[in-house]
């Protein structure tokens, strides 16, 4: 027995080292921890469970029978974060690059079915080479597999994917399937054909770092929801991350104890927006005063700055905010920020997580650029996303609300659940200037009389009160109680009670 014991406490030790203290030493150098040493720190102490930990491949061919290392290039189980159960994979590059085989592949699978079975969150760490080319179309199945698993989880779980080095070829459209994924600074790269083949194909030169770096993933391509300058910062985030999200679609919305009064009024709102209707404002200042602590966690910061999405809490519940931006264009809604907005908007419903959306928007951005680009499309999306949406749905504008845009941004009429306006708020076709020029354009000639059709018009309908006249808005409120007044609106809607139509699943304009 004593022999036995014996023997798997070496096998254990030989399947940790991985592939062996070189390569360990080589990833180290580089800034990188290993695939346990990520587990490690991901996790709670003491909490990760491994499985298939003594599994090889089963390759033949080009000498690859004489190269077997335990585990095949990824660590996978399952552990807690802050007590609740994840299920995690995490590529091992100092194993065949961390390539994916056929067993690797298997490996991944198993996690994945017992994830959607057990309705935990899984987590993919990732920092591999792509398919392992000796095994062929049997590695580029597995991928397949993997992938198929994906799409069945989506909407039933959390997947989050986090990648640490490299990822290439098929290894980039698991990640892309998840419901967010982040990068590491500098160590961290995506793209589905490596600078090599680019060089070869389209005659272009172009580093790794410039072709699927972090920093086109955050800013250009909107890949990438969030960056971080190294491994430990990465995961510690992830894991404040999975602290606001369900377990599943049927488990309900984490709470925390919660610390700060809800009836405790913010006097410095009241004068957040400025006098000057042109002027800009912060709009991440009034979410800070609204969420529990000012614990606001952004997706996507570095993308569409003019429209800010992302998780907090309100009386220690998870409450998903969209808000547009006056810092940044304005705050008008372009492309970008539509698609941005509407992903967020259904991964909230997919959930049960409430959504609080903050308007400022002047309208939607003209120009070629926008309309060649389909903005009238990802447009559409935004509105689709919040007309579709049955979760608890808080609207509050705080000035301008202008034309399509007023409409898009969770309106009434888009069975927005509670609809408020600041005394500021600016709800209209179009700005002032624009209508009174249309509507009385022989007059344009005279200034004076435009002076007065202007004020005239501010006067009549720049106001909250039209729309409150139509019950569009449920209520003006003073902004000093906007933290006492959502949180009352979303202790009302816990009980909400909404479906839409049967459907095998809708059309969005993609």
């Amino acid at each position: 027995m004593k022999e036995i014991l014996h023997e798997l406490e070496a096998r254990r030790e030989r399947a940790r080292m991985g592939g062996g203290a070189a390569r360990i030493d080589a990833q180290h150098k580089r800034g990188k921890l290993t695939a346990r040493e990520r587990i490690e720190v991901f996790l709670d102490e003491g909490s990760f469970e491994e499985f298939d930990m003594f599994v090889e491949h089963r390759s033949t061919d080009f000498g690859m029978e004489k190269t077997k290392i335990a585990g095949d290039g990824v660590v996978t189980g399952w552990g807690t974060v802050n007590g609740r159960t994840v299920f995690v994979f995490a590529k091992d590059f100092t194993v065949f690059g961390g390539s994916l085989s056929e067993t690797h592949a298997q490996k991944i699978m198993k996690v994945q079915d017992m994830a959607l079975k057990n309705r935990a969150p899984i987590v993919g760490l990732y920092d591999a080479g792509g398919a392992r080319i000796q095994e062929g179309v049997a590695a580029l199945g597995g991928y397949a597999e993997v992938f198929q698993r994906n799409v069945l989880a989506s909407g039933v779980i959390p997947q989050i994917s986090v990648i640490m080095g490299p990822c290439a070829g098929g290894d980039v459209y698991s990640p892309a399937m998840t419901d967010f994924i982040f990068m590491v600074r500098d160590t961290s790269y995506m793209f589905v054909t490596g600078p090599d083949v680019v060089k070869t194909v389209t005659n272009e030169t172009v580093t790794a770092e410039e072709l699927g770096g972090a920093s086109v993933h955050t800013t250009k391509s909107s890949i990438a929801d969030g960056a971080y300058d190294n491994d430990v910062d990465a995961l510690l985030q992830v894991r404040r991350l999975i602290d606001f999200l369900p377990q599943s679609n049927t488990s309900p919305v984490p709470e925390i104890e919660c610390f700060q009064s809800v009836e405790e009024t913010d006097a410095s709102l009241d004068t957040l927006v400025p006098a000057n209707a042109n002027k800009p404002y912060d709009i991440k200042e009034l979410i800070a005063k609204t969420v529990d602590e000012g614990d606001f966690f952004e997706i996507q910061e570095s993308f569409a700055k003019n429209i800010v999405c992302g998780f907090g809490r309100i009386e220690g519940a998870t409450v998903g905010f969209v808000a547009n931006q006056p810092m940044v264009l304005a705050g008008v809604l372009d492309s970008d920020a539509s698609r941005k907005a509407a992903r967020f908007v259904r991964f909230c419903d997919c959930f049960g997580i409430p959504v609080v959306t903050f308007v400022d928007v002047p309208g939607f951005l003209p120009g070629t650029a926008q309309e060649y680009g389909g903005l009238i499309k990802h447009g559409a999306k935004l509105l689709f996303a919040f007309a579709e949406a049955t979760v608890p749905k808080v609207t509050l504008i705080t000035r301008k609300a202008y034309g399509g845009a007023y409409d898009v941004m969770a309106s009434k009429h888009l069975r927005g659940d509670i609809n408020y306006a600041w005394p500021t708020a600016q709800i209209a076709v179009m700005g002032a200037k624009g209508a009174v020029e249309i509507i009385f354009r022989k007059d344009i000639a005279d200034p004076e009389k435009i002076a007065a059709h202007t004020k005239m018009y501010e006067d009549r309908f720049l106001s909250p009160f039209v729309a409150a006249e139509r019950g569009y808005i449920d209520e003006v409120i003073m902004p000093h109680s906007t933290r006492k007044r959502i949180a009352r609106a979303l202790r009302l809607l816990r009980n909400k009670d909404l479906e839409n139509p049967w459907k095998k699943h809708d059309n969005i304009p993609l």
